[in-house]
């Protein structure tokens, strides 16, 4: 592990199986007990339309960390817990117990095989732009040069609603 100062980082969490909120809550708590990993702030959930396949509609959320670790060990951090959480991938934007994405890393672009920094798909994403918006509105993405919540401003934000299911986790 690279233990270099710490980096500021945004994830987008969702889940659309099992008991959602449970399963969010508790990927929350798994990334925080991880070494070189502090979560300094969570969004709201918010309940949205799924993209894709007839699916059951997803909780999504966001949260900022402190992380040390590079991108591509955050990344694989992840997807370990995505995997413990019963993620089973059969499918492109199928449904799923728990899916974990890097958004934003600092002011990084990077795009390689196996990630892509900031996330592709951020900027036409209500359901990541929403709760982002909640906890770090003033983020400029790196390849727009727009705050998040100038990109918020822009989606379609209908099929995004702030969930009544709700409790305390950062």
């Amino acid at each position: 592990m690279n233990l270099s100062p710490h980096k500021i980082s945004a994830i987008a969490l969702g889940s659309n199986l099992g008991n959602s909120l449970e399963i969010l809550e508790g990927a929350i708590a798994t990334v925080g007990q991880i070494p070189g990993i502090t979560v300094k702030a969570c969004s709201s959930w918010y309940r949205t339309a799924p993209i894709g396949p007839a699916q059951p509609d997803y909780l999504n959320g966001c949260a900022i960390l402190a992380v040390q670790l590079s991108p591509h060990e955050l990344l694989t951090a992840l997807q370990r817990i995505e995997n413990q959480f019963g993620r089973v991938r059969k499918e492109r934007w199928g449904p799923r117990t728990l899916d974990l994405d890097i958004i934003l890393y600092e002011s990084l672009t990077m795009n390689t095989p196996k990630l892509q920094i900031p996330h592709p798909r951020m900027s036409q994403r209500a359901f990541v732009l929403v709760p982002l918006a909640e906890i770090a509105p003033d983020w400029v993405d790196p390849v727009s040069g727009q705050s998040i919540h100038q990109l918020k401003q822009m989606v379609d934000r209908s099929g995004v609603e702030r969930s009544l299911q709700q409790s305390v986790r950062c």
